[in-house]
């Protein structure tokens, strides 16, 4: 019996060390499990860092071609058409004679011009002599002083009519050269509205063809009054920097989307807004050395406007509103937690927005998994920024498409997919 007394307490210490090791296993789970859940709880974001870039801005207007110079072709006499002497859709050179009209009538008429010019000086001789005459014997008191007066007379008004004579012989010989219908300009030549044979008549309102300088030509796009008072703003508080300090270029894109090979000047600005539309006419030229433009075309034109030395630009995708239209990003801070930060935002540049006020150099903006976080998030970051850049302002040629390029971060599969 005294040996079992002995043996209880050896068994019951033994179910106590069993119940402290299972407690403490379990608690050591616990920990475990904790600290699992808590890494489980960060949501993984992609994100790219701020820097600012210089950065070509430009502006894209819509627009349409106008010929440089433009001539109705009218008659300036009245007759009967003769001849046909151009080819339709050619090119004709100033003074090309275009139409033959009948000359038979002014031929006429200058002739009789220049016979009664004739008889207008036949008849200043003797009216001439007659007065020098009176004059000797005026002076003799042999003729009386109305005699002499009268042969003055006389002789001044047959040199009128010589004068008289001359300028109807002119105006004959004028108007038989406006029987020959030339072209008034150098350019290209439409289509007829007239036939040999058709009567037309003096400064008749349907012109006979229409002549069209296409080299140079003109490219005339609207711009809104607001934006070119921005433009203005921004030009003067050193915000954007002057490309050039003369006339700024502009390229173009023709109707089918290429870019024209020519790249153009901007002319000028019309002084006065439309009423109608608070829009401003911008004139600009362009060569046109292989006719690739012609009048009424549907173009853009891309207008570059200057150069932002420190520009900020975040993704579209990255920019959040609330209902009141009020912009913001989620940022990450220094404790990896999302936190909201307002923003404001100017013009669109590609794919990107233009920040004014709200971002620093450095700040980690989310660009992905924006549907997961809120603000005081714990997040996972990935880095999707592209190495920095350092290189110079692109040419006007390339600079809607390489400050894209630039300032977008790569294209990527959502971040769960990608690290698989």
């Amino acid at each position: 019996m005294l040996q079992n007394q002995n043996k209880a307490p050896v068994g019951v210490l033994l179910a106590l060390m069993g119940c402290l090791g299972t407690f403490f296993l379990a608690g050591c789970d616990d920990k475990k499990n904790t600290g699992q859940n808590a890494a489980a709880s960060e949501i993984e974001v992609g994100v790219i860092q701020v820097q600012p870039r210089k950065v070509l801005f430009t502006t894209e207007l819509s627009g349409r071609t106008s010929p440089f110079q433009i001539a109705e072709v009218r008659p300036q006499v009245s007759g009967i058409i003769q001849k046909r002497l151009f080819e339709e859709g050619t090119d004709v050179k100033m003074g090309d004679t275009l139409y033959q009209i009948d000359p038979a009538i002014y031929k006429a008429d200058l002739a009789s011009a220049k016979a009664s010019l004739a008889r207008a000086e036949a008849n200043v001789a003797p009216t001439r002599l007659t007065m020098q005459r009176y004059k000797e014997l005026v002076n003799i008191s042999a003729v009386s002083r109305q005699e002499y007066d009268s042969a003055e007379a006389a002789y001044k008004q047959a040199v009128a009519e010589v004068g008289v004579n001359k300028a109807a012989v002119d105006n004959a010989r004028i108007r038989l050269e406006y029987t020959r219908v030339t072209s008034p300009i150098s350019g290209r030549i439409g289509s007829s509205k007239v036939t040999p044979g058709a009567l037309v008549t003096e400064n008749q309102s349907q012109a006979l063809a229409t002549v069209q300088q296409l080299d140079p030509m003109y490219v005339d796009v609207t711009q809104s009054s607001t934006e070119v008072l921005r433009l203005k703003r921004s030009l003067e508080s050193g915000q954007l920097q002057r490309t050039d300090s003369s006339h700024a270029s502009v390229r173009l894109l023709l109707e089918d989307g290429t870019e024209y090979s020519e790249t153009g000047t901007l002319q000028f600005t019309d002084v006065s807004v439309d009423e109608t539309t608070g829009a401003v006419t911008l004139r600009a030229i362009f060569p046109n050395p292989k006719q690739d433009l012609l009048p009424g075309m549907y173009v853009r034109a891309i207008l570059t406007e200057g150069v932002d030395e420190a520009a900020i630009l975040i993704p579209q995708r990255a920019l959040i509103r609330d209902t009141r239209g009020n912009a913001s990003v989620y940022v990450v801070n220094a404790d990896s937690k999302i936190e909201v930060r307002p923003l404001k935002v100017g013009r669109t540049h590609g794919t990107n927005w233009v920040v004014l006020e709200g971002l620093t150099a450095g700040d980690r903006i989310v660009v992905e998994g924006l549907q997961k976080i809120r603000s005081g998030t714990p997040v996972r970051v990935v880095d999707l920024s592209e190495p920095a850049q350092s290189s110079p302002v692109p040419s006007a040629e390339q600079s809607t498409e390489s400050n894209t390029a630039e300032m977008q971060p790569a294209e990527t599969q959502p971040v769960s997919a990608r690290q698989n």
